[in-house]
């Protein structure tokens, strides 16, 4: 597949949330007015992050694997990531919500808060000589933090399905950019700056950043549908 490796891990990303956003019952389409801004917003975020990653060293991308379009000294891909990753992740959200009505993951966001915020900061204080530890956990533990002021516990409980559900897709995605199943990876990381723990061949680190990636989407994808409904009313 050369080239062609990345684009094709976000087109497997999205293919099915896409084609499924038409569907009727859960009709992901209509909710397109809420999602998009929230995609926008978190990607803008997390694409100032990646390319100052990017540029100082803390990982760097294989052209062996890219179309070799870059933008800000990111491939077209990584852009692409942010769309089309959040896309597949707000649809498992969504998904959960129409087929599980009753939010069964809610008794446990008050003590998930107040567990999680502080280990992250723990292990981000103890790893400042590993850039990607400690800005990676600090900015996790900072958007736990945010939420919880404005929402509470109002939509955690279904994030955290969410997120446990996601982590499926997300090993095999990501297994596949950091070398799973070819012989080099499409993203490398600079191990000096990681704790050196791998799910199969993911940084560890990994599992934040997408925790980060998803909250941010659907605290906006939330805030969004809410104006909306309240416009409408």
């Amino acid at each position: 597949m050369g080239n062609y490796l990345y684009l094709a891990v976000n087109l497997f990303a999205v293919s099915f949330p896409l084609v499924r956003s038409f569907e009727p019952k859960i009709r992901f389409v209509s909710k397109w007015g809420a999602l998009f801004p929230a995609i926008a917003i978190t990607a803008a975020f997390f694409l100032v992050w990646d390319h100052c990653f990017t540029v100082i060293g803390v990982w760097e991308f294989n052209p062996r694997y890219l179309l070799g379009i870059y933008i800000f000294q990111l491939p077209i891909e990584e852009w692409l990531f942010f769309i089309t990753v959040p896309f597949a992740c707000v649809f498992i959200y969504e998904v959960l919500i129409y087929f599980f009505k009753k939010d069964i993951f809610q008794p446990f966001a008050k003590p998930v808060i107040f567990v999680f915020i502080p280990v992250l900061l723990f292990v981000a204080f103890f790893n400042l000589d590993r850039m990607y530890t400690s800005v990676n956990f600090f900015i996790g533990a900072f958007a736990l933090g945010i939420h919880w002021l404005i929402f509470r516990d109002q939509y955690l409980g279904r994030f955290i399905f969410a997120y446990l559900v996601h982590l499926i897709p997300f090993i095999i995605c990501n297994g596949i950019l950091t070398g799973g199943l070819t012989d080099e990876p499409v993203v490398i990381y600079n191990d000096a700056e990681n704790l050196g723990i791998r799910i199969w061949t993911v940084p560890f680190e990994d599992t934040v950043y997408s925790m980060t990636l998803l909250l941010m989407n659907v605290s906006l994808f939330e805030f969004f549908r809410k104006k909306e409904t309240i416009q409408a009313a």
